[in-house]
């Protein structure tokens, strides 16, 4: 039996389950491990949201197959929850479709917008679908740095690209983690102006856009409608991870072409998710409780990570603390936290980094990140075994 080639473009293990296999060995080993690498929420899911599932698996008992788009209520949901935070008005039945979260819309994309060769443009560092999923669809990715200084946002003006090759998709994260920084409207007109004059999709991944500190980021369709998506994940917001459920937004033409290659690939959000999405979309007592835990935690573990020499700030936006390793490499630091006393599993910052660039130094080189998941409890401690470390 011989495996199709293209599964060569994802060589190398997947960041986010090799994470696992070592915390795995540890604990078998009996060790405590507090756990910040994968940034899934463990706070528990806001009633109203069990309880709109549940109602919803009574009421849907006899509705068979889901919509592919996602059904009209949800996506009137979103619409409404979008012109709410955005004042930015969208037509729910052309400039909406749900998805399975938000990996498998970003996955998928590039098999509708790129042709084999095409460049896709992404942040480095950055989540590793970007160009997991450019690579199966034959795209050429091409990373640009995202630091703790200057814009979070590419020039195109300054990309330089063969002749024959063609800009199909701009990803952005907004606001980008694991920095924590988001671009300002300004901003995201000027690079949505860019990705116009060239044809270029530009795709704003905002899973963490609810997660502020002092200021909401501003979404990407403030920047106009034109040759722009959105990606929507419930996950975060709401701690609904485990639910796949979300949303893309933005240019029609776009979202009807994503729409043609969905139908192809999966049957729909189921009926029930739907609901309970809808209620995480009107409720906003959850994200603003959220905002307040990840702060907490964040007050909690950086003066830890600090006595055990990194450099470390509270994140600006996202529940990530993207600390500098007190000396050589981010994988080294973080191998070191997990295997000796401090007992943390944390994410280096080397494995979010572009794996096709031929740059001799990236921004995630020296860096680990910390997922502010575990409770308040584990992050004090972890920031005394830091402190005593």
């Amino acid at each position: 039996m011989r495996h199709a080639q293209r599964l060569d473009a994802l060589a190398g293990a997947y960041a986010f389950a090799e994470l696992d296999r070592l915390c795995a060995e540890r604990r078998a080993d009996g060790v405590d491990v507090i756990d910040f690498g994968v940034g899934d929420p463990t706070d528990p899911t806001p009633d109203v949201i069990v309880n709109a599932a549940r109602d919803g698996l009574e009421r849907h008992r006899r509705s068979g197959y889901p919509s592919y788009r996602g059904g009209p209520e949800f996506r009137a949901a979103a619409a409404a929850w979008i012109a709410r935070r955005e004042a930015c008005t969208l037509d729910p039945d052309t400039q909406l479709l749900a998805s399975l979260g938000s990996k498998e819309a970003i996955m998928h994309l590039p098999l509708a917008f790129v042709q084999p060769g095409d460049t896709v443009l992404l942040p480095s560092p950055g989540y590793p679908p970007y160009a997991r999923g450019a690579a199966l669809a034959g795209g050429r990715v091409q990373a640009y740095s995202v630091n703790m200084e200057g814009s979070p946002l590419p020039d195109l003006d300054a990309l330089e690209l063969p002749v024959d090759q063609r800009l199909a998709l701009v990803w952005i994260t907004q606001p980008h983690v694991p920095t924590g920084r988001a671009a300002t409207v300004e901003e995201l007109r000027r690079l949505a102006e860019q990705c116009r004059e060239r044809g270029a999709l530009l795709c704003s991944d905002e899973a963490y856009i609810d997660l502020w500190r002092e200021q909401p980021p501003p979404s990407a369709l403030r920047a106009g409608c034109d040759n722009v998506l959105v990606f929507h994940s419930l996950s975060k917001r709401a701690a609904m991870t485990g639910y796949r459920v979300g949303f893309v937004a933005g240019d029609a033409r776009a979202i009807d072409a994503l729409g043609r290659l969905k139908t192809n690939i999966d049957s729909g959000t189921p009926h029930f998710i739907q609901d309970a999405a809808i209620a995480a979309l009107s409720d906003e007592t959850a994200p603003a409780a959220a905002r307040a835990a990840y702060a907490a935690r964040a007050d909690a573990l950086v003066p830890g990570l600090r006595a055990a020499g990194c450099a470390a700030e509270v994140p600006a936006a996202g529940f990530y603390v993207w600390a500098a390793a007190p000396e050589g490499s981010g994988v080294d630091f973080a191998k070191r936290l997990l295997a000796e006393s401090p007992g943390l599993a944390a994410l280096p910052g080397e494995w979010l980094a572009d794996p096709v660039s031929d740059q001799l130094a990236q921004p995630g080189d020296g860096r680990v990140r910390f997922a502010l998941v575990p409770s308040l409890t584990r992050c004090e401690e972890a920031a005394a075994r830091l402190a005593a470390w």
